[in-house]
């Protein structure tokens, strides 16, 4: 071969790039066309990790646990069956005391992030525990104030996730397993407590929750269980998934279909001597149909339910809740009880509102990851085609983050279908395993919030859970796994508990 017949040297380069980016660009420079593959060594590239991982990998107690554990997933049946018009009336741990629930992980009063700080303030306010916001900051600074995780008490909250007292509950139950899980209800977009809003306007209309809101919903989901068990919440969310729906960030469909669940219910209960006002009913239907985002508290309760089901199952490695208090992000594992493996939060990538920019936003908060750990959100945004437009990307993106999130999951879920994917089931379990062998975090779609307390919802786009969290949990789980004496012959390991048990873990202001 002669020196002008090598094109190698006489064209620019086709190159594909695997791993470090370094090389990148130079080749551009020179006028190369560039692949680039995301790649890391297995172990998050650490040689110790990447050990423990093999032996994790190939233990058949965690693959058998993790069949146990998506089975439940799979077959979990969340039914709306009430609305507790308290707080308290629910859980006797805040009669006569001074207790605060909140998103995420375990924070202190010193480490919470500015909406957090907003929403706690409000709290005490609208408890009647200060008469001015002076005197309830005085109060939370002083530890006058406990704090506990919802995820503790069987519950989730969107955002902050303060829930207090007074407040009423959404109750819901596994109608499979018959674990309950409980939520507040959504007051919309802007000026919310859940943003960290502490306003008058803001405690008016949860005050309205209570007297007009709540029992309405009540006598609502009622009548429907008296009649069928409740409303399904899971039927919901899985046709809302065909409707463009990834029941979310999205929940246009889902909130029109909890609207036509209400309808009926409604006329049926609004006559009679002992009817539910007209008026009362009205301003209900009113406000769900303007708040496009209502079912998101649904939608975060019914994945609660189902989560729970599958959680507390020995030697399973699914990670059954994913949690952001704006400072750090948090991991239950379905085998490891309850603790949490966190770390800081990633600031959220997409589209900001005009006005606002990325140095305004808060760090990823609130319970609403749930979503995704029960196979909605990111691991189904290519069901929402729609999203894309307020999240930022194309619907190219959307499809590639389900196709990603198979890769981390241990199976797929046939009742959660993806019309976009041949209507292939949602991924289902993610697996700690394979999100540290492969790199690959998990994508949720997640609103964006002003750092600042009380300016609420200054855009939309995604953010990937840290990888750190997933390192800790496989070290833990390779510490208590790997300790555990392995069956002398095949079988069924021991399995733990189904639900969530045990005393309930407070924090001090």
């Amino acid at each position: 071969m002669t020196l002008n017949a090598n094109t190698l040297l006489t064209q620019a380069p086709a190159v594909l790039n695997v791993g470090i980016d370094a090389f990148n660009p130079s080749v551009i420079a020179n006028g190369g066309t560039l692949t680039h593959l995301q790649w890391q060594p297995p172990g998050n590239a650490d040689p110790a990790l990447a050990w423990k991982l093999a032996q994790l990998m190939a233990d058949p107690r965690i693959e058998q646990a993790n069949v146990l554990a998506t089975q439940r997933i799979i077959n979990a049946r969340p039914m709306w069956e009430d609305i507790a018009l308290r707080a308290d009336g629910v859980w006797p741990e805040m009669k006569n005391t001074r207790l605060l629930l909140h998103a995420g992980p375990p924070v202190a009063w010193g480490q919470m992030c500015g909406p957090m700080r907003g929403a706690m303030l409000g709290a005490v306010l609208y408890e009647g525990w200060a008469d001015t916001p002076p005197q309830a900051q005085a109060l939370l600074e002083g530890g006058e104030i406990e704090f506990a995780q919802c995820h503790d008490f069987g519950a989730v909250g969107p955002m902050t996730g303060i829930i207090s007292a007074s407040m009423p509950l959404i109750q819901v139950r596994d109608a499979t397993h018959g674990n309950l899980a409980y939520t507040n209800i959504n007051e919309g977009i802007g000026r919310c407590l859940r943003f960290g809003a502490n306003g008058p306007d803001v405690l008016q209309r949860l005050k309205w929750f209570e007297a007009v809101l709540a029992p309405v919903l009540k006598a609502a989901v009622r009548h429907a269980f008296d009649r069928s068990g409740g409303i399904d919440l899971k039927a919901i969310q899985s046709q809302a998934l065909l409707m463009g729906d990834e029941v979310h960030s999205r929940n246009a469909a889902s909130t029109s279909l909890l609207f036509m669940a209400l309808a009926v219910p409604l006329a049926a209960v609004s006559g009679g001597k002992d009817a539910i006002p007209q008026d009362h009913i009205h301003q209900t239907l009113d406000f769900v149909a303007k708040t496009s985002q209502f079912f998101l508290n649904y939608s975060m309760v019914s994945c609660k339910a189902i989560m729970d089901a599958a959680h507390g199952i020995a030697f399973s490695s699914v990670v059954t809740a994913i949690a952001r208090n704006g400072t750090e992000t948090g991991l239950r594992i379905s085998g490891m009880g309850t603790q949490w493996f966190t770390a800081k939060s990633d600031l959220p990538q997409g589209l900001y509102f005009p006005g606002f920019k990325p140095a305004d936003s808060c760090p990823d908060i609130g319970d609403s990851a749930i979503t995704e750990a029960a196979g909605f959100g990111g691991c189904a945004f290519a069901a929402s085609p729609a999203l894309t437009l307020l999240a930022g990307g194309s619907v190219i993106d959307a499809v590639r983050y389900s196709r990603e999130m198979y890769e981390i999951t241990v199976t797929r879920n046939p009742s959660l279908s993806l019309p976009a994917l041949d209507f292939a089931g949602a991924p289902c379990g993610i697996d700690v395993r394979k999100v540290v062998d492969t790199g690959i975090r998990p994508v949720l779609t997640t609103g964006i919030a002003h750092k600042d307390a009380g300016v609420g919802q200054i855009g939309a786009g995604i953010v990937r859970v840290p990888m750190q969290s997933f390192v800790r949990a496989l070290n833990a789980m390779a510490e208590q796994f790997m300790s555990a004496p392995r069956p002398a012959q095949a079988g069924r390991p021991p399995w733990g508990s189904s639900k969530v048990a045990g005393p309930h873990f407070l924090e001090k202001g």
